[in-house]
């Protein structure tokens, strides 16, 4: 390698302008590093998520992008063939696993409504997954959602058979980039699937302004074609809602029923009859459920007037399956929660039966104070 002083050609500065560029970059990365490692110091050991509740989110965050790309290529590279656009639609046919790292780096996956509904959802599957599972006090008698499918009564039994379903399919995921329903809520799917068909077209980057205006017109059919075939109603979540509310327990089978469903494991159900008997929405009561202190619980707990042998039991079932929660501190405040007025603790949680909107701009003006 020749090192003696000559002109600089094109091609050499070309090459330096690049390497600058990269050192420019490099910067830049190593700021973000060094203002993530001081941000995830400083978090507290409550908000910091465990390698479990990361790892599920990365696959949940994977199936999620994957699936809808899936369904979204598939279909619009059918309308592209029959269009006569081959070219197009065999580049859109061939899968990209960069879906989620580009949702990722755009920032649109830190939506907070979004981010919401998935750190929930991935904490209550890991926490029913983790639920200690009780023999029935009568061995004879079959666990509870088994039970409620033979009910007489048709509602409850249509309405168990379908929370059995639902939680299969969210146990029981399709292969990588199959289609796949995202079980969101209406909005934050639609949000999704617009997101996802962006990154599609993305790729395709300025090519001839006729392709990619067809291009574009089969995108949003196909994705116009998946908001139109989501059913919300199929969520595991709202299904628990529909088989609470066909039960409907009267107060002396409620208690019994709320312990029950723990001890089969089944916390969609719990927290969906939490919700009905208090008149909240499911995601306040899953709220309620899995934060690890726990106060806000054995307020609902008492303001639906169970016993103190009922609360311990769900107390103890809880404390089993998250490690987080502190379970001599329980024990400890047994008494004192059992002791606690039903009228108090139902006054105490009335800033629940207020519109969610309304309470989050309560939320924000406070934090803003």
């Amino acid at each position: 390698m020749s090192i003696e002083r000559r002109d600089i050609d094109d091609g050499a500065q070309a090459g330096a302008m690049a390497l600058l560029a990269r050192a420019a970059a490099a910067d830049g990365r190593a700021d973000s590093r060094l203002r993530g490692a001081i941000d995830d110091f400083y978090l507290s050991d409550h908000a910091r998520l465990d390698d479990r509740m990361r790892l599920a989110m990365g696959r949940v965050l994977d199936d999620l992008a994957l699936g809808v790309e899936a369904a979204l290529r598939g279909h619009a590279a059918r309308l592209l063939a029959a269009r006569a656009v081959p070219h197009l639609a065999d580049a859109l046919g061939r899968q990209s696993p960069a879906t989620r790292d580009r949702l990722i780096g755009s920032g649109l996956m830190r939506d907070p409504d979004l981010m919401r509904e998935l750190f929930g959802r991935v904490r209550q599957d890991l926490l029913a997954d983790a639920l200690p599972s009780e023999a029935p006090e009568d061995p004879d008698r079959a666990s509870l959602l088994p039970r409620l499918v033979g009910a007489a009564d048709g509602v409850v039994a249509a309405g168990a058979m379908a929370l059995l379903s639902a939680e299969s399919r969210r146990r029981i995921p399709l292969p990588p980039g199959q289609p796949l329903s995202t079980e969101l809520p209406a909005e934050l799917h639609h949000r999704l699937v617009w997101w996802v068909a962006a990154v599609l077209r993305e790729r395709f980057g300025d090519g001839a302004p006729d392709a990619l205006a067809q291009l574009d017109r089969a995108l949003s059919e196909a994705a116009l074609r998946s908001i139109a075939a989501h059913d919300e109603g199929e969520r595991l979540e709202a299904v628990a809602l529909r088989l609470a509310a066909a039960l409907d327990p009267q107060a002396d089978e409620f208690a019994g029923l709320l312990v029950e469903a723990l001890a089969d494991r089944r916390l969609a159900l719990f927290i969906a009859l939490l919700a009905h008997a208090m008149g909240i929405d499911y995601d306040d009561a899953r709220e309620i459920v899995l934060d690890p202190g726990a106060d806000r619980l054995w307020l609902l707990l008492r303001a639906l007037e169970l016993d103190r042998q009922s609360i311990a039991r769900i107390g103890l079932a809880l404390s089993e399956a998250d490690p987080a929660r502190d379970i001599d501190r329980f024990a400890d405040g047994l008494d004192a929660i059992a002791a606690i007025d039903p009228v108090l603790a139902r006054q105490a949680l009335a800033p629940l039966l207020l519109h969610r909107d309304y309470r989050a701009a309560l939320v924000a003006l406070g934090r803003g104070r």
